[in-house]
């Protein structure tokens, strides 16, 4: 079984970085105006999530 506190740290973090890809999302569309750039940098944010709550 999992601590709760174990459980809330994971919800923080993906709260964390939920928040910049929505927001850098949108900024590197307004900017390249294209949507395989903005889905390359959601795609990176993503790993780097996974990386952090995998730990």
């Amino acid at each position: 079984m999992v601590p709760i506190e174990a459980i809330s740290k994971k919800i923080g973090r993906l709260i964390v970085f939920g928040i910049p890809v929505i927001v850098g999302g949108g900024i590197i569309y307004h900017f390249a105006q294209s949507f395989p750039a903005m889905y390359a940098f959601e795609v990176v944010l993503v790993l780097a999530a996974l990386g952090f709550i995998t730990r």
